[in-house]
């Protein structure tokens, strides 16, 4: 028996992804009602709801690097994503366009740099390996929080303004930097989420050695924990199947 499937099952961490991945898809959902039935409440909705947003965003991205710490090969997973975002990207950005709905193209969103962070991650395991987990998740939070305003052309919470030179160019839009005519309706550049990537790939260590706290180990929800298993099925389904709806609605008003 391998060791991966002698290791217990950390159902919490299954219900955590699957709750906020719902939560995400909701929040999409409210911004597909202004675009598809162009009802403006749902963008007031959409925008009402990015201020906590980001919270579901952070437990998402954490639990992938914790997850990260326990795949077999990190680097494959990363691909797989990544490939996985880019047929959003062809879906949102080619095929949706033809069909006459314009505006919720997808360049690089949260499937991009997840599938970014594992590759990185998976590269630089060995020194993740070796180096010391509270260490290393407590730098990758630092990091985190200084180079978290990189996409306003800040760092450090503001207090250092980074030169309008070097957002001239959208082909740096993966890492934060990209034009004012850059637009994305799902946009997670690599930095600064691969360090919440790498704080969850730290303490995953944890999670190896099957350190987490006892309750974390018991299921309570399978619906959640279906849905935390398959989220990668999930998302990409979850655009066109929210359409679908839409249109149908848009066709019964009608």
């Amino acid at each position: 028996m391998s060791e991966k499937s002698k290791r217990k099952r950390i159902y919490m961490l299954d219900e955590m992804r699957g709750f906020a991945i719902l939560c995400m898809i909701v929040h999409h959902a409210f911004l597909d009602v202004g675009d598809v039935l162009g009802l403006s409440w749902g963008y007031r909705v959409f925008d009402a709801l990015c201020t906590v947003q980001p919270i579901f965003w952070a437990i998402f991205i954490v639990i992938s690097g914790i997850c990260s710490r326990l795949s077999r090969n990190t680097i494959k997973r990363g691909f797989i994503v990544l490939g996985a975002g880019l047929v959003i990207t062809l879906f949102t950005a080619v095929i949706m366009p033809l069909f006459g709905f314009e505006g919720s193209e997808i360049y690089f969103g949260i499937l991009h740099c997840l599938g970014c962070c594992m590759i990185i991650t998976g590269i630089f395991m060995p020194l993740i390996n070796k180096t010391n987990y509270k260490v290393g998740a407590i730098v990758s939070l630092i990091l985190f929080a200084f180079f978290y305003g990189i996409n306003t052309r800040t760092l450090l919470f503001g207090l250092i303004k980074l030169p309008n030179a070097l957002y001239q160019y959208d082909f740096l839009a993966p890492i934060g930097l990209y034009s004012n005519n850059f637009t994305s309706a799902d946009y997670f550049s690599i930095i600064p989420w691969i360090f919440v990537f790498l704080f969850g790939a730290f303490i995953g260590e944890l999670a190896k050695e099957e350190k987490f706290p006892k309750a974390m180990y018991k299921q309570r929800s399978k619906f959640l924990c279906f849905v935390g298993k398959n989220s990668l099925w999930v998302y990409i389904l979850h655009q066109p199947a929210i359409y679908l709806i839409m249109l149908i609605i848009a066709f019964i008003i009608a």
